[in-house]
């Protein structure tokens, strides 16, 4: 995998999961550490049952209040999640699932959350997608005006 420079776009990650997105959640921090990537794990810390609208939510206030840059959600299928953290103002969160989806999401929609499924996607794709997500520049133009509708 490439090397991730996050100092023009994000500077700061934060990580949450439910307990069926936890162990690629711990994937996901660790690869990312060793990256060299500032992240901010907000649990769960073990693979307990817990709800996932808690921790999206928990998510999505501290990229709100810009604590930290962007986020990464993890549940069974990423739609859960998405549509939790998405009821927070100023988050825009997409679950995505291949390259282009991913690439779009942030060009287009400034998407600020990357929510993933476990249970739909390898731990290899995972990987990737986290990494074109945080490395995706969003376009502006055209976008930022439809953005600002949202």
């Amino acid at each position: 995998m490439s090397n991730i420079k996050l100092n023009k776009i994000f500077k700061t990650v934060c990580i949450a999961s439910d307990h069926a997105g936890f162990n690629l959640k711990e994937i996901i921090k660790n690869h990312l550490i060793s990256k060299k990537v500032s992240i901010f794990d907000l649990g769960p810390f073990d693979n307990q049952s817990v709800d996932y609208p808690d921790y999206a939510k928990k998510l999505a206030h501290r990229v709100k209040l810009k604590k930290s840059d962007a986020g990464i959600l993890v549940c069974g299928s990423g739609t859960g999640m998405a549509i939790s953290a998405n009821k927070i103002k100023k988050i825009r969160a997409a679950t995505c699932y291949n390259l282009p989806s991913t690439r779009l999401c942030r060009q287009h929609n400034n998407a600020n959350v990357i929510t993933l499924g476990s249970r739909l996607t390898k731990k290899k794709l995972s990987l990737k997608l986290v990494e074109v997500f945080l490395q995706t520049k969003f376009e502006g133009g055209r976008h930022l005006r439809r953005v600002k509708k949202i």
